[in-house]
């Protein structure tokens, strides 16, 4: 059993650490989930035996850039099953060449956090483009490329927006698209980013390690290591920051804060010990800035263009969702965000002075007729009421809202009642409150194509609805500059993802919202790339 103790201090050590145990992904794909492990390998053990033949099979990332910081991340997987501590460097260059170094060290990681290794570089240059490496006695790690966010006056901001990356539903062409996009400032991922089922059971494309559902920390942590032995998702860490949060998969089935629709106290043990085991590898795993008590919510600004809010309507307060029937729906006390991220979410929001209040968050928003879906705002009505009034009542403009998890892309204007014409008029958009952007998979389905044929007549039923695709997999692109904000879906053709040979994403619908309109307005063409993007890092083989 994993203490919450215990979680938050191995939370706390990760950042100056970045080491933890586990006989990890490198196994092969039948091998028995616990063989051979022991989840109580204490930090200091084997200490002073530094092991240094290692590879670096999981690649580089980085992660929550802030003006003068960002995090590093890598894993080293020592040869022959060596569990020894290794003592890894690490710098940091503004050129390819490493000809000036802005940044280095050395941190020791060990079996206790899975040979992770994480470092929160700080004291570099705003708005730069950067490129870092790791390195073990003669074995260097691939460079990694990143960027600071910029301070003062901003002229553009690009992000790429992704969610639902169900390895056993296909191939990763999405990431690899976003890598060779060098003219982002990050990727903005919305959750799902690794999913938990057993081989063959949602998807039989390519089989998972362990082959078996993922219950325990060693469970979850050779989970996230197969899915970062994937050179497309290696190569977008390669190039670009994240900024990512977590949604259910990434824990278990439609996940809340006291269990999941998929867990089996019985059969699988306490919900407490199962969270806690995936929140600690997501920590290792994932190149995000931690805080001592395991909240993702969290705020990067963009200089005075974009404010980006993260949220967490998963696991921090979520209470166990109701079905639509329930007398207790509209009780006020219900709480997605949990009191204390309300009221920070709220004031993130209207207290900022960027000119776009981006959120970034798991779960739909708008309403949406006739089906009620308790997995999201809509299953707590009094949560998104009290936003809404928020909005209206402190007038603020020029909030753009990012959804993932529901595998489809939709374009709405939010509104409190998009079904009353007297306060809400589609066609210039009055009673509108801002947008809201929805993200398909990466790789996790849809809809069948015949499904497409039903999308006007649900626009027909929904006026605040825009644009939808029930069935393709692919990306946003948010492209931002002082007078608009423009969403743009680029997907992939039908049935790519299931094939290896990659095929390109195309551009397949924009929608804007314009400075002052709190509404989507149809875009015609994808905005152009941004000129004088700093060269890529040498790529890994594919």
């Amino acid at each position: 059993m994993i203490t919450r103790r215990e979680l938050l201090a191995g939370m706390g050590a990760s950042v100056a650490l970045g080491a933890g145990c586990g006989d990890g992904p490198d196994a092969p794909p039948d091998a028995a989930a616990d063989a051979g492990f022991d989840d109580d390998v204490p930090a200091d053990a084997d200490a002073g035996a530094f092991t240094e033949a290692v590879d670096f099979l999981h690649g580089v990332a980085s992660g929550d850039p802030l003006a003068d910081r960002v995090i590093l991340w890598t894993r080293v997987t020592p040869r022959g099953g060596a569990r020894g501590q290794v003592a890894v460097r690490w710098e940091l260059s503004a050129s390819l060449d490493f000809a000036a170094i802005l940044a280095q060290g050395e941190l020791v990681t060990s079996a206790a956090r899975d040979f992770t290794v994480k470092v929160d570089a700080a004291g570099l240059p705003a708005g730069a483009t950067l490129y870092y490496r790791f390195a073990v006695g003669a074995v260097r790690s691939p460079v990694g490329r990143t960027r600071t966010t910029p301070t003062g006056a901003v002229e553009r901001v690009r992000l790429a927006v992704v969610s639902c990356a169900s390895l056993a539903h296909g191939y990763f062409h999405v990431y690899r698209e976003i890598a060779e996009r060098l003219d982002l400032d990050a990727v903005v991922h919305l959750g799902d980013y690794i999913y938990e089922y057993p081989s063959g059971f949602y998807g039989d494309v390519r089989p998972y390690d362990p082959p078996t559902e993922i219950v325990s920390l060693t469970d979850y942590r050779r989970r996230h290591g197969w899915y970062k032995r994937d050179p497309d998702l290696r190569a977008m860490h390669q190039q670009h920051p994240m900024i990512a949060v977590w949604d259910d998969h990434e824990f278990a089935n439609n996940a809340w804060e006291g269990g999941a629709e998929a867990h089996m106290p019985r059969t699988e043990g306490e919900w407490r010990d199962r969270k806690a085991a995936a929140m600690r590898a997501y920590f290792e795993w994932m190149p995000l800035r931690e805080q001592p008590d395991g909240r993702i919510w969290r705020r990067f600004a963009f200089g005075d263009l974009v404010d980006l809010v993260m949220l967490d309507t998963r696991i921090w307060a979520r209470p166990q969702p109701l079905p639509g029937n329930s007398p207790m729906l509209d009780d006020p006390h219900r709480n997605l965000l949990g009191d204390a991220q309300e009221q920070w979410f709220f004031q993130a929001v209207t207290t900022s002075s960027a000119r776009w209040k981006v959120v970034g968050q798991q779960v739909r928003m708008a309403h949406l007729q006739p089906k009620f879906n308790a997995d999201t705002w809509e299953g707590f009505p009094a949560s998104r009421s009290r936003f809404f009034d928020v909005l209206a009542r402190m007038r603020a403009d020029d909030v753009v809202v990012l959804t993932g998890d529901i595998h489809t892309c939709w374009a709405m204007d939010l509104t409190p009642d998009p079904f009353d014409r007297d306060a809400y008029d589609p066609r210039t958009g009055r009673g509108s409150l801002g947008v809201e952007l929805i993200v398909s998979g990466v790789t996790s389905p849809g809809h069948p194509p015949e499904v497409e044929a039903e999308i006007p007549g649900l626009i027909r039923q929904n006026p605040h609805m825009r644009y939808g695709n029930a069935s393709q997999r692919g990306y946003i692109l948010l492209d931002c500059d002082a007078q608009r904000a423009q969403g743009e879906w680029f997907l992939l053709p039908h049935g790519s993802v299931e094939q290896r040979e990659r095929r390109r994403a195309a551009f397949n619908a924009g929608w804007l919202t314009r400075r002052g309109d709190n509404h989507l307005t149809q875009a015609g063409n994808p905005s152009l790339p941004r000129e004088g993007a700093a060269p890529p890092a040498p790529w890994e083989p594919a």
